[in-house]
């Protein structure tokens, strides 16, 4: 049944092919530059999905984030009828962007790394890898009070020696402490992120045994660790801190080079992923809440405000939470234990000004509130300078009013760009995503389901769930790609 809302896709005469991503193999493969990279329709499951008569043609998707598109575009470059439901106007989920007068606003400052192979297949598989930047080698700036500057920097070595020159002379950690840092870096190598042990130990309580410094803590660990995992070291999960940092750090040489979107990310996650879903067929409606899910013998109906929605197996791509709500009894996904899962704020400050206040692309900030500040300036298309602060686990300020921001960001941010204090203040405002991400603290890896439930009509798929890893874009692509292959798969054996 069609709602009133409804935006029609019409469907294509053959699936849409994702180009291969240069040099990029495909999430978890192991594919190196040259070899065959894995594409949505031409994935094993896929191949025995249509082997075996397609026994499920129609599909509804529950979420337009990027799991829920993710999930869509495979789906439908398999061959099945895909819709697509969603609660707001637009797709992307949390990561989107929203009109403020004359500047688009991105609702939080998203990055990526050069691993996130994931999410880099969903770039190129709609067509906006030509919309984010990837540093050549890794280069953080990163700013302290007084003007004390120090970077965190790859060079030419491989792994894990290309992290110790920077190690080396980093100033925000001291000197008769850096060694002890570079050990703790090198042991997590021999951390295994699929171990429960692991999973039930936090990162903050590793680290003090390694006789980390509240100093290395700030300096280092809580810098690449609290924006990574949504979390501070004391809350979260040894084995997601070890995920991100052996994946990301210590894997390759180039595994952490920075990627971010020169766009904003409803150019990106919104328009572009919309205009890839159309191609490849999907109908997608959006403002469509759906309330409730039912199971019978035919398949699956889904109910919103007005109407239904009839499908053979329904994908739930929302939070975990909603999840919780909508997945039905019959289906014994065991909602109650990914209920549990906690939630994690991020704040965000944005600060325009009359004009540049600094030439950095974006900067990390220690001994500061700042903990990251972006330049959004070119992808906000207005004039001046616009900063954007980024606040991760931010439980201790999302509650603070907008006077409290006010008081404290402008003079943190001029004490680490001094310009800004002649520069005039335009614009000022604070975001808030009060559940911005589950919070990974330990024992989360034994509430994170999988993709399948109990019944082969219901499928879950968010960065919530079994991924391995942390609530990032990547977890959620992963996780759509997941929900999909298992859908083609069939029932396990």
């Amino acid at each position: 049944m069609r709602g009133r809302h409804e935006r029609r896709l019409p469907r294509g005469a053959a699936a849409h092919r994702p180009r291969p991503a240069p040099g990029a193999g495909a999430p978890g493969d192991g594919a190196r530059p040259g070899q065959n990279r894995r594409g949505g329709a031409g994935t094993a499951a896929a191949r025995r999905y249509r082997s075996e008569g397609d026994l499920v043609r129609r599909v509804l998707v529950v979420g337009g984030g990027l799991a829920g598109t993710a999930a869509a575009l495979e789906l439908a470059d398999a061959g099945v009828t895909v819709e697509l439901a969603e609660t707001r106007p637009r797709l992307g989920g949390a990561a989107c962007s929203y009109r403020r007068g004359e500047l688009t606003v991105d609702n939080g400052q998203h990055v990526f790394l050069r691993c996130c192979e994931a999410y880099r297949w969903f770039l190129e598989r709609v067509r906006a890898a030509d919309r984010v930047e990837i540093q050549p080698r890794l280069s953080i700036p990163v700013l302290g009070p007084r003007g004390v500057r120090g970077r965190l920097y790859r060079d030419r070595l491989p792994a894990p020696l290309h992290l110790a020159r920077a190690l080396s002379v980093y100033p925000h950690v001291p000197a008769g402490q850096r060694l002890a840092a570079a050990r703790a870096v090198l042991a997590m190598r021999r951390l295994d992120p699929s171990d429960p042990e692991v999973d039930r130990r936090s990162f903050g309580e590793w680290l003090e045994a390694r006789g980390q410094s509240v100093a290395a803590f700030e300096g280092l660990w809580e810098l690449i660790g609290r924006a990574t995992l949504n979390a501070s070291a004391a809350q979260a999960s040894l084995a997601l801190a070890a995920q991100v940092f052996r994946t990301g750090l210590l894997s390759a040489a180039g595994a952490s080079d920075l990627g971010y979107a020169r766009v904003p990310l409803g150019d990106i996650h919104d328009r572009a992923a919309g205009e890839a879903l159309r191609e490849a067929g999907v109908r997608v409606l959006p403002r469509t809440r759906v309330r409730a899910v039912a199971l019978d013998g035919e398949g699956v109906e889904a109910f919103y405000a007005g109407g239904s929605l009839r499908a053979d197996a329904v994908v739930l791509a929302v939070p975990h939470d909603v999840a919780a709500r909508l997945v039905p009894a019959a289906a014994d996904a065991d909602a109650s234990r990914f209920a549990r899962l906690g939630a994690s704020p991020i704040v965000n400050v944005h600060l325009r000004y009359d004009r540049r206040v600094t030439d950095l692309p974006f900067a990390a900030g220690v001994g500061t509130p700042v903990e990251w500040v972006f330049d959004r300036t070119a992808a906000a298309g207005c004039g001046g300078q616009y900063l954007a602060v980024s606040l991760s686990a931010a439980t201790r300020v999302v509650d603070w009013p907008v006077e409290e921001f006010r008081r404290v960001f402008p003079s943190a941010v001029a004490e680490l760009f001094p310009a800004a204090r002649r520069a005039w203040l335009v614009e000022f405002f604070v975001t808030r995503e009060r559940s911005a991400t589950f919070l990974g603290a330990p024992g989360t890896a034994a509430l994170r389901p999988g993709p399948r439930t109990g019944s082969p009509r219901v499928f879950l798929a968010g960065a919530w769930t079994a991924t391995g890893w942390p609530a990032t874009m990547e977890g959620a692509v992963r996780s759509g790609r997941a929900a999909a292959e298992a859908l083609l798969s069939g029932p396990p054996a």
